[in-house]
């Protein structure tokens, strides 16, 4: 398969310096700062700086897997002992997994209780053996299984990449932020997480025109979340954002792999391995989206990119890879991947919207690959373990590893704070209530995302780097 092409190169921005307007009134008088201010700079703006927020999310990798050794980040801890019922519960350590293409582990609301196991975080690997459809886990002598073991018989869900394999991802967090207390906004999968992303709520709902038939589900209670199966079901009563951004005219799209099946209906992820799944696009299944005409809002990553070009991104977007570009183990090889994140970030950076855009870079649940840090609970959906978090902008703080807690709610409400004036997905507020049983957007324990931008300094250069492996600056 063959990535989007990258777009031509942006010329280096240039930040015009503040300058003070001559005072108005007599040397006697009083002056106020109205009086006396010129431009308002970087810092006075504030979040106000950032137009345009890009929020790409990739499949199935928790932090230890991809960031366990980064330094400075809360990694993978000395003495890890991972016990493995297929060898007499002997003590297993984590390994460097040089793989391309990894097979993971289960990743269901049963199997994150089995990993977290009251918080000793150490059930994974029984975890791969209850899914029982990886041999290696069970038998890593067995043939076929030299590459999917570590050098000590280790299944792959112990293994954890680096610099060598994710090089961008890396050049990324040593330029930019890196969040190392990203947690998935719930103890699931892809359905229920990208459910989170867009609504703060996963449910099921007995009506499906009536958000007040809606109840918490995350698919793993005996009930299965529903797909929309084709153009114009919509299973998700409940209210998500895209509600209050059109309730405000604030612009945005949900980009996904071109062609029309993935936004008209689910797609089938054995058999369109080129495309979003439904999974991952649960945008058209919202009756928001229906009732607001927006439905042709969500749209072709195709179109992301000439948006970028042309500088007229939306304020808010949301990029979905196809399955085959997305980190998905067995279905992607890392080095793909990485270079659909790259091209989505180059094409950001080369555009005339760069210096007033913020990228964040995350993935959707932890793929059944170890994880040290035993989740937090907010409530009796969440959260779930931990993932990779990125911020990649201009305002950037340099090399700077955050350590809040955070989850993709902290997404939404950067964007409530920047767009809606800090409107929330409350039922009591927002306009069109549901039985959501938390907002939140305003639970204590979460983190403030505007604490990683710097407004002090003027907007950054982009930081190209090359789609491939090399982890360098494109020349």
């Amino acid at each position: 398969m063959r990535r989007v092409l990258l777009l031509p190169l942006f010329a280096a921005l240039v930040m015009a310096a503040c300058t003070k307007a001559a005072p108005t009134t007599p040397p006697s008088a009083p002056t106020t700062v109205s009086e006396t201010a010129g431009p308002a700079s970087p810092e006075a703006h504030g979040i106000n700086n950032i137009d345009h927020m890009i929020f790409l999310v990739m499949e199935n990798r928790s932090f230890d897997h991809y960031f366990g050794t980064y330094p400075g980040a809360d990694g993978i801890p000395n003495k890890v002992c991972v016990p493995d019922p297929a060898l007499g519960n002997k003590c297993t350590v984590p390994y460097h997994d040089t793989d391309q293409v990894d097979v993971g582990g289960p990743h269901t609301l049963a199997a994150s209780e089995t990993d977290v196991n009251n918080g000793k975080m150490d059930g994974f690997i029984q975890a791969a053996l209850d899914q029982d459809d990886n041999p290696c886990v069970a038998d890593p002598k067995g043939p076929d299984c030299e590459d999917r073991v570590g050098p000590q018989g280790q299944p792959e869900v112990m293994g954890y990449h680096d610099r060598g394999e994710i090089p961008n991802y890396w050049a990324y967090a040593d330029n930019y932020v890196l969040q190392d207390h990203m947690y998935a906004p719930t103890d699931s999968w892809t359905l229920p997480s990208h459910l989170f992303l867009m609504s703060a709520w996963s449910a099921i709902c007995t009506d499906h025109t009536d958000p007040m038939s809606c109840t918490s589900s995350l698919g793993g209670d005996g009930k299965k979340l529903e797909v929309p199966t084709q153009k114009g079901d919509t299973p998700y009563a409940w209210t998500d954002i895209t509600y209050l951004l059109d309730k405000a005219g604030v612009s945005w799209n949900y980009y996904v792999a071109p062609g029309p099946t993935c936004y008209q209906k689910a797609c089938d992820l054995a058999k369109n391995q080129d495309k979003t799944t439904g999974y991952q696009n649960p945008m058209p299944g919202f009756l928001t989206v229906k009732e607001d005409k927006s439905s042709a809002k969500v749209t072709a990553y195709t179109k992301y990119f000439a948006a970028a070009e042309s500088g007229a991104l939306p304020s808010v977007s949301w990029v979905m890879p196809a399955i085959n570009q997305s980190d998905h183990p067995g279905h992607a090889s890392i080095k793909e991947g990485q270079a659909f994140v790259t091209d989505v970030v180059n094409a950001a950076m080369k555009g005339p919207d760069w210096d007033s855009t913020a990228v964040f870079v995350t993935w959707d649940d932890w793929g059944g690959f170890y994880d040290h840090e035993k989740p937090i609970v907010i409530d009796a959906n969440g959260y779930g373990i931990r993932v990779p978090g990125l911020l990649i902008s201009p305002y950037a703080k340099e090399g700077f590893v955050d350590h809040q807690v955070l989850s993709f709610d902290a997404y939404l409400k950067l964007i409530e704070d920047r767009f809606l004036d800090g409107q929330r997905l409350d039922p009591k507020t927002d306009g069109r209530p549901d039985p959501r049983p938390t907002v939140r957007e305003d639970v204590s324990q979460l983190g403030d995302l505007t604490k990683e931008f710097d407004f002090s300094q003027g907007p950054r250069p982009p930081l190209l780097l090359d789609p491939g492996l090399q982890g360098t600056p494109e020349g």
